[in-house]
């Protein structure tokens, strides 16, 4: 079996998910993604299997892959955003993901960007490297309150993190999940978005990105609706928020900060309108990236392929 590996997480971590993977006997390739429908539609035909990040897995691709080789597509990590599940079935490609498996990871990288900006870690560390002893003013997060768009597994684990500091949670999604509710009624459930964008100190972003959820920090959101000057945190998906609008947001003051982890392009663009904005931070898609979450991630990956080959078998 031909198989193509395209996350650089899996390739750049080593761990029990790399010895899994390679004593299976597989004919192996790596590409280092995302990988681009025009760099995938001229070899995709020559793989059985694709263990993938955030490549781009359009019906064109999906439709050349099935024409040729390709049986399975296994994504490293949870979004299925881009990979079209509609040409998936059409052509019998069954695809798998990794649910549940990196929200601890996550959950605390929101809670370290939210940390390094409120406490101005990352302009401190810039100026006592430049040989300044000079010292900001910081703040704390103990009593803020913090919206929560999107309560999976992620949002569920940044709810407990947060008010466990002492936070004020608020939690919005489509689907009311009663258990945790129960358990955690430190957690108030909300109905509305309105009620976050008037609320929240803090907003963290939990969503896929689909043509619903394109630009939900828009700029009727921004200027409209946000009542407290919020930090906006992202670690889901940069299509989520429309750049041009927020620029203006930061610099109109209705938008305390913009922290995140993922860019509408990836990797950055040269262009990329949000890089050197003030207030703006910006890590290169690395919520899930520690030791623990990628063999996990990893792992889970390596054996949806085995499973998906058993069944067939």
């Amino acid at each position: 079996m031909k198989v193509l590996l395209t996350t650089t997480s899996f390739q750049d971590t080593p761990g029990v998910h790399q010895d899994l993977l390679y004593r299976q006997g597989f004919d192996i390739d790596t590409l280092r993604g995302p990988i681009l429908e025009a760099e995938l539609l001229p070899i995709i035909q020559n793989y059985d299997a694709v263990i993938c990040g955030d490549d781009e897995y359009t019906a064109a691709v999906i439709k050349k892959g099935a024409q040729g080789k390709l049986r399975y597509l296994c994504k490293y990590g949870v979004g299925l955003d881009r990979i079209d599940l509609k040409a998936a079935k059409q052509y019998n490609v069954p695809v798998t993901n990794c649910p549940a498996v990196n929200q601890v990871s996550v959950s605390e990288h929101v809670l370290a960007l939210l940390f390094t900006f409120e406490k101005n870690i990352h302009v401190q560390h810039n100026s006592v490297q430049s040989g300044s002893w000079k010292r900001w003013v910081g703040n704390e997060i103990q009593g803020k309150t913090i919206g929560i768009i999107g309560l999976g597994a992620v949002g569920k684990e940044l709810a407990k993190k947060s008010s466990a500091l002492g936070m004020k949670v608020l939690g919005f999604d489509l689907y009311k999940d009663e258990i945790f509710l129960s358990k955690y009624d430190e957690v108030t459930f909300v109905d509305s978005l309105d009620i976050i964008f008037e609320q929240a100190d803090v907003i963290s972003l939990h969503l896929p990105h689909t043509a619903k959820t394109e630009n939900l920090i828009s700029r009727e959101v921004i200027f409209n609706k946000l009542k407290r000057n919020p930090i906006i945190i992202n670690t889901a998906r940069g299509m989520l928020v429309d750049s041009i609008a927020l620029i203006e947001g930061l610099k109109e003051k209705k938008i305390r900060a913009y922290l995140t982890d993922v860019l509408a392009h990836e990797p950055i663009l040269d262009g990329e309108i949000l890089r050197g904005v003030d207030n703006i931070v910006i890590t290169p898609h690395v919520g899930s990236r520690t030791y623990q979450s990628v063999q996990r991630q990893g792992s889970m990956a390596v054996n949806n392929l085995l499973n998906l080959i058993k069944i067939e078998s």
